[in-house]
């Protein structure tokens, strides 16, 4: 293999990995309340400068089975869906900062599934496609690690309180007896001053 080959094969090589280079990212899993609007996050990066080309496509995969639905489309523009997300999914990205994410309004529980964000900048166009698992009920529960951390939280803010009010109390009371032992010895200095022994006594 000559010199001229070889560099020739290490450029393809370069090239293919960087057409691949581009990396999307979601929030695995989401749950969200009924009848709520929902953000659906994707961010993504590129080894290309971002152009005019970039094109964000969302699709969902129902949690009942079925074909792929198409979601929303950004080419420049935005693109709404003319099926079950029909007026309720909006554009709420900036391309610019590298942002391609989307709100569902009104979410159902239909809306069970998973949402797909592809994005492509050519000449960067391959790379992973985001994933979210979103799970529609009618109540949010805190999750558990939420809760410990709220646990963890209040209960380290109690410490705190009791570890000052504490302090101050020994603070006030060292102050207390200073001031009164400095009283003592000063009218042990004057036995013949009478204010002083009113004081004392008082």
């Amino acid at each position: 293999m000559t010199a001229l080959s070889s560099f020739g094969l290490a450029v393809r090589i370069a090239v293919i990995a960087a057409v691949s280079a581009m990396e999307v990212y979601t929030s695995k899993e989401l749950q969200v309340k009924n009848g709520t609007d929902t953000r659906l996050k994707c961010t993504f990066s590129s080894y290309a400068p971002l152009g005019d080309d970039v094109t964000v496509s969302w699709t969902f995969l129902p949690l009942s089975g079925g074909s792929g639905e198409s979601v929303f489309y950004f080419h420049r523009e935005p693109f709404p869906s003319n099926g079950r997300f029909q007026n309720r999914a909006v554009w709420d990205g900036n391309i610019k900062r590298s942002d391609g994410s989307i709100i569902i309004r009104n979410i159902q529980q239909t809306d069970n599934g998973t949402y797909f964000c592809q994005v492509k900048n050519p000449p960067d166009a391959h790379g992973e496609t985001g994933e979210t698992m979103v799970s529609v009920v009618d109540q949010v529960k805190f999750s558990e690690i939420l809760l410990l951390g709220l646990v963890i939280g209040v209960g380290s803010a109690v410490i705190i309180v009791l570890v000052i009010i504490v302090v101050l109390i020994r603070h006030y009371r060292k102050q207390r007896t200073h001031s009164t032992a400095v009283s003592l010895m000063e009218c042990t200095e004057k036995l013949n001053d009478k204010s002083c022994d009113k004081t004392v006594n008082a």
